[in-house]
């Protein structure tokens, strides 16, 4: 916008301020227009309508000197003037002349605060003017449209999204190159640029807004205006700029700016309430569900989330993370799950979150014994190639929830894990609580940090890296000193172990007896009988560490005496893993670990199990059933085996484990 300052500087218009007028004080005033008014035009009584404001009256034809009636004119004009709000007056005068303006006029103009001007120029100069006037008027206008339709699109897609405020505000101060805080009296809610808090400050502390007084300027180029209506918080909007004043255009713009941010605080403030209701709801109806108060939680969640309770199982997941991060993490994790678990930040532990998801079980899912024998936990077993190689099947709807928690958990950070527990009856969420924190402490040990429980967690994944590769690798090492016997040997006996010989050759596409007659080479190598269990737990374990897990650096010390493979199963995180893979067994009422140990004692032989427990072999095989479902596992496999053999040699100290090279290690 032009400003008399810039118009006095324009040579060909030869403005200048008259004599006694302080020039200073209106240098800054802004000019939107021209209105030219003839001699006659003045002592007729013109203009008779409204000028606009920030106008500047031009008078031409005036007499040497002012007197009678047309000072009188004049001073009608100038009262006009401050009505109007316009720019100033300006008389033409020949150069020399004297002063046009009698003192009366010169004192009334001092008390109006209207500038009185001279100019010398001709009347071209000034229709020339008149016409640059009117292109500025046109281009402010324009920009005002397209300021106002930039504004407009700003409008977030939802009034509760949390950078919105933000956006706007860095519009703002792109638009105006301004200063733009947006503060409460306890924080700030957008600042643009970031230090603009500090420059601000002041001004708000010392702000006065109020009903009466909506917006208040504090300085000379320093805006304040309330975002909320008078009964409501003290919300506002701080804008400054150290170039110059805001003009009326800025001023408007400035007033619908805060209009659409105190639409957003509004909505801030309502979506929050609304939020803060549906947290303790989420949070009232976690705890009773940890109490196995079902029903009433169920009615708790109904309103805000009908049928989400509805089924009868559920799995319960645990993220831990920074505290700082924590709130972050819940919204995240509401975001992710859509609907489908209810979510709520731990109120016992600072960095956790809690997930329950309700599961709809599916017709045929097992279900694991409490300890009065009725069923409690459902947990599917009898699969094979599960999670990790366990042989445990996949839990409903692992790839939905618990990879998108995954996912979730991976971008957290280096200090964030994830823990889940098997799915339960939905009235024993504390229980599946329980097994989840439990499942974090080997979480912690996994390279993803994501452990989504323990019946789905890998063992070999837990054990000690190095301590692990040294043990493999010296068991495995008189079939490793010659590469090409290696190469030939371990895949022969990976499938042979794993399966009976025939279904081996028919994998390997070779003979049966080139089969037998490997594993025959492979077992005097090593000095063992793979017709037992322990050794072809072992030798299979060290196959996979071998063959299938990446070697860690460093890893080979041959001058360090290899650790014992029950040294590896001592470590804390496999400790935990064996205590909470049995922990339900642990409280049915048969003695399913005693068949277990019986029976893999006796090389996973039904019979001379059988007489050695004095039970039936259908009572044997009942026992195997339950327990397969108590730890989802398969034991007509290695891996589902080898978890068993290994849970029990950690946890009853009643089950021998292999060392390799005809050694047993027994329990201790």
């Amino acid at each position: 916008m032009l400003t008399l300052g810039a118009l006095v500087g324009r040579a060909e218009l030869e403005l200048a301020f008259a004599g006694g007028i302080d020039a200073a004080r209106y240098e800054s005033a802004g000019v939107t227009g021209l209105t030219t008014l003839t001699l006659p035009q003045l002592m007729e009584g013109e203009p008779q309508r409204r000028l606009e404001p920030g106008s500047l009256v031009l008078v031409t034809g005036l007499p040497f000197r002012l007197r009678g009636h047309a000072a009188v004119a004049l001073e009608t004009l100038v009262e006009q003037l401050a009505l109007d709000k316009c720019a100033g007056l300006v008389v033409n005068a020949t150069p020399g002349a004297h002063q046009p303006f009698p003192q009366a006029i010169r004192d009334l103009s001092t008390a109006l605060a209207v500038p009185l001007m001279v100019t010398t120029a001709p009347q071209r100069e000034w229709a020339t003017a008149r016409h640059r006037f009117q292109e500025n008027r046109l281009a402010g206008a324009e920009r005002r449209a397209a300021q106002l339709a930039t504004l407009v699109q700003q409008m977030p897609a939802q009034l509760a999204d949390p950078r919105a405020m933000q956006r706007i505000a860095d519009w703002l101060a792109r638009a105006l190159h301004v200063q733009v805080l947006v503060s409460e009296p306890q924080r700030v809610l957008a600042a643009s640029p970031a230090t603009a808090a500090e420059t601000l400050a002041p001004a708000i502390i010392h702000r006065s807004v109020g009903a009466a007084a909506p917006e208040r300027s504090t300085g000379p180029h320093t805006r304040l205006i309330t975002l909320a209506p008078p009964h409501g918080a003290d919300t506002v909007l701080a804008v400054a700029r150290a170039s110059s004043p805001f003009d009326d255009a800025e001023v408007r713009l400035l007033g619908q700016t805060a209009k659409l941010l105190g639409l957003l605080d509004q909505a801030r403030r309502e979506y929050r309430a609304a939020a803060d209701a549906s947290s303790a709801a989420r949070r009232a109806a976690v705890e009773l569900l940890l109490d196995a108060e079902v029903d009433k939680a169920r009615r708790v969640m109904a309103p805000q989330a009908p049928g989400l309770l509805e089924p009868e199982t559920a799995r319960v997941f645990v993220i831990e993370t920074a505290r700082t991060h924590r709130d972050a993490a819940v919204r995240r994790c509401e975001v992710v799950t859509a609907g489908r678990a209810l979510v709520i930040a731990d109120p016992r532990e600072e960095r956790r979150v809690l997930v329950v998801q309700p599961i709809q079980e599916p017709p045929r899912a097992g279900r694991v014994g409490r300890a009065d024998g009725s069923a409690a936990t459902a947990s599917v077993g009898g699969g094979t190639g599960g999670p990790g190689g366990t042989g445990a099947a996949e839990l409903p709807g692992a790839s939905g929830v618990p990879a998108e928690l995954s996912r979730l958990v991976a971008s957290l950070g280096a200090e964030a894990s994830l823990s889940g527990s098997g799915v339960y009856s939905m009235s024993m969420v504390a229980e599946a609580l329980k097994e989840a924190v439990a499942a974090r402490r080997f979480a912690l040990h996994k390279t993803d940090a994501v452990a989504l429980s323990a019946h789905h967690t890998d063992l070999v994944g837990l054990l000690p890296p190095r301590e692990a590769q040294r043990w493999a690798r010296h068991l495995l090492d008189p079939l490793m000193r010659h590469e090409t016997q290696w190469e030939q040997m371990r895949e022969t006996l990976a499938s042979a172990l794993a399966h009976p010989y025939t279904v081996a050759a028919r994998r390997l596409r070779l003979h049966r007896n080139t089969v037998t007659r490997r594993v025959t080479r492979a077992a005097e190598a090593l000095n063992v009988d793979f017709g037992t269990v322990a050794d072809r737990i072992a030798v299979g374990l060290a196959l996979e560490l071998v063959t299938r897990r990446e070697r860690p650096a460093d890893s080979a010390e041959p001058d360090v005496t290899p650790p014992t493979l029950a040294s590896l199963l001592a470590a804390p995180q496999v400790l935990a893993w064996a205590d909470t893979l049995l922990h339900t067994a642990r409280g049915d009422r048969r003695d399913l670990l005693t068949t277990a140990t019986v029976w893999l004692t006796h090389d996973a032989h039904i019979e001379p199990a059988a007489r050695a427990l004095g039970l039936s072999e259908a009572t044997v095989r009942s026992h195997l059933r339950a327990l397969e479902r108590h730890t989802a596992r398969d034991f007509s496999s290695l891996s589902g085996l080898r978890d068993l053999q290994f849970a029990l040699h950690v946890v009853t100290g009643e089950l021998d484990v292999a060392e390799g090279r005809g050694v047993l290690c027994p329990a201790t």
